[in-house]
């Protein structure tokens, strides 16, 4: 997967279809899903963006390394999975807000004392059905725990582009289409349910 040469938008929509697969080092299962949904924050320029304006601290510093790098953080409690895009002091990132599940599903439910679609429909509800930790931050996708696989890849049959969630008071950056989903997936975060559809026939 290249997070380098080409742009952020591209990098995020690309995403979709892609199985993400953690190792529990605690227990030893192997959670997977095929990501549904992602939020491009474009760097310094984006007033939404951890990096806007420069900022640089202990923090974010894991935005500004190499593409390919996952900046976790923590945010309202929920632990958050990102991929940092572009090459090292270029720091965009892409949130991973929703995967529809594959392995390890009945293990899931148990760590969010959830069933159905609310399991992993959120960048938060994922990290702990997964049961994902901080320390991931600032290491490299697939040199640990935590890789993907790009080839039992998924293609969506139709993208949407829309307004990410959560981003209030930011001008402009408020309301760009800088968050892509998979059309009718019921995994998305708050789809409502008249816009969700058997999830098998929103792939290719």
């Amino acid at each position: 997967m290249d997070f380098i040469e080409r742009d952020t938008e591209t990098i995020a929509k690309d995403l979709l279809g892609l199985k993400i697969i953690y190792i529990d080092p605690e227990s030893g299962t192997r959670f997977s899903g095929f990501i549904v949904e992602t939020e491009a924050y474009l760097g310094t320029i984006d007033r939404a963006s951890h990096s806007y304006n420069g900022r640089r601290t202990p923090r974010v510093e894991s935005l500004y390394r190499k593409g390919g790098t996952i900046y976790a953080h923590v945010m309202h409690t929920h632990l958050l999975i990102n991929f940092v895009a572009q090459d090292e002091d270029v720091p965009h990132g892409i949130l991973i807000r929703g995967i529809e599940p594959d392995e390890g599903v009945e293990e899931m439910s148990l760590n969010r004392n959830k069933t159905g679609y609310d399991i992993t429909n959120g960048p938060g509800k994922l990290t702990k059905a997964m049961n994902i930790k901080q320390s991931l931050d600032g290491t490299p996708i697939n040199a640990g725990p935590f890789y993907i696989d790009e080839e039992n890849r998924r293609y969506p049959k139709e993208i949407v582009a829309d307004a990410r969630i959560g981003i209030p008071n930011k001008g402009e950056w408020t309301d760009k289409p800088l968050r892509f989903t998979v059309k009718g997936n019921p995994y998305v975060s708050r789809r409502p349910k008249r816009d969700m559809i058997d999830a098998k026939d929103t792939w290719k």
